[in-house]
């Protein structure tokens, strides 16, 4: 029987220790310029010192362009080199594997921070967005393997490609939307290409020892869960993925979709071959029964949000504990300083969630 406690082997890269990862979470608390604060060094280095196999940066931005949010952590440009490493170095002493994920905000980028156009797949006056020539997209693609080239000299053990929750790389998914009339809009094939495109570069730019993965919604966004299906088939038969990342939001849910219900999202992708790829998923497992479940039901490993805000080490309960539970929501701002929180972060799950900061 797999557990939480199983080590995990891949392709490219160390093994993990165990089954459970730390999901990227936005939390603020980098430099304006991208540069690694102290707050999310400690935030992350904690998570490492509780027992996470591999701990996951934030969505840090791979052009000046693509921040979405303040005090993100970006990997743009050389000068993030020193910060980066010191994460990675971090990381490594607190016996964790390390990853960075990469992301550009594309129509969800904040032209206050940036001081640039907003751009995307395709013009969005709403959003004050213009759309991206194909020179411009193949520029985009060099920034996302610029990124993972610069993580892996910063010292990470790998990157994640970040294609979920509607920033750019899903709104090229977007059939509602991506109407390009280049062969990166219009069809599946067309608005797969540039996910490919970044995996097929990435690996083919980093080591023999980097391991990659890419993050999915396998629903919403303009996504329809047949094509999410299909895209996530295509590129675990590729085999250039170390892992494949599914944010459910909720991991014990059925789908939106009416003609896909009567069976569990993650129910939809447990079948698919994957090779020597790894298979993880995302969405509310906030104890080890539900971790457990979802290692049942196929996955390979799970990505630990909420709780792991909470609990430090909530990796290291789980591995202890299989009764084990985080605490309840909320919690007081005491607990989640004292689990190092800054105030920055603090600040944005006290406005942005209303059930999360007692």
């Amino acid at each position: 029987m797999i557990t939480s406690a199983t080590p995990l082997e891949f392709a490219h890269g160390p093994a993990w220790g165990n089954r459970l990862a730390l999901a990227p979470l936005t939390n603020m608390q980098s430099n304006p310029d991208g540069t690694l604060g102290d707050d999310e060094y400690r935030w992350l280095v904690r998570r490492a010192e509780g027992g996470f196999a591999m701990v996951m940066t934030c969505a840090a931005h791979v052009s000046p362009g693509g921040q979405a949010f303040p005090g993100q952590l970006g990997i743009c440009d050389d000068s993030q080199l020193p910060g980066l490493t010191r994460l990675a170095d971090g990381l490594r002493a607190a016996g964790a594997v390390s990853s960075v994920q990469l992301q550009h905000g594309g129509r969800r980028a904040n032209t206050t921070l940036t001081g640039r156009p907003v751009v995307a797949p395709w013009g969005d006056p709403s959003k004050g967005a213009v759309a991206l020539t194909t020179d411009e997209v193949e520029q985009v693609v060099r920034d996302f393997v610029d990124a993972a080239v610069r993580a892996e000299k910063a010292g990470f053990d790998g990157a994640e490609i970040h294609g979920a929750h509607g920033y750019l790389i899903g709104q090229f998914l977007d059939a509602r939307h991506n109407d390009r009339t280049d062969r990166y809009g219009g069809s599946a094939t067309n608005r797969f290409r540039i996910v490919h495109e970044i995996i097929s570069a990435t690996r083919a730019a980093t080591s023999s020892g980097f391991q990659l993965g890419l993050r999915l919604s396998p629903e919403r966004y303009g996504i329809a869960l047949d094509e999410s299906r299909a895209l996530a088939a295509e590129v675990l038969a590729a085999g250039d993925l170390d892992y494949l990342d599914l944010s459910l939001w909720d991991a014990f849910k059925e789908p939106y979709e009416q003609q896909h219900q009567g069976r569990r999202l993650i129910d939809h992708f447990m079948d698919l071959p994957r090779g020597d790829t790894r298979v993880g998923v995302a969405g509310k497992i906030l104890d080890a029964a539900g971790a457990q479940e979802c290692l049942d039901r196929g996955a390979d490993f799970v990505l630990i949000g909420t709780a792991g805000i909470i609990h430090h080490d909530f990796a290291r309960q789980v591995l202890a504990d299989p009764a084990y539970r985080a605490t309840e929501q909320p919690v007081s701002a005491s607990h989640l300083t004292a689990e190092s929180v800054g105030p920055r972060f603090l600040e944005y799950l006290s406005t942005n969630w209303d059930d999360f900061v007692a």
